[in-house]
């Protein structure tokens, strides 16, 4: 298994954070994870990549805050 990528968006202005962060995942192979660094829960995110990518992820959190949040995002 390869070592995850990570994208760390938390010092980028808010319109270039979803961006990077899909540029980032369109990048995966099957099978591969990122970890998104964020300064806030990106349950948003969550919700626009479960409605334009049904069933091409796995999101799981590896920590909720309060100052950071750190969550693992696998291709299927």
């Amino acid at each position: 298994m390869s070592e995850a990528i990570t994208c760390d968006v938390r010092g980028l202005p808010p319109q270039d954070r979803h961006p990077l962060i899909f540029r980032t995942f369109s990048a995966l192979n099957a099978g591969e994870t990122m970890i998104l660094l964020n300064d806030h829960d990106p349950k948003p995110l969550f919700y626009q990549m479960s409605a334009e990518m049904p069933g091409q992820f796995q999101w799981s959190y590896l920590e909720q805050g309060p100052r950071d949040w750190r969550v693992s995002i696998t291709r299927h």
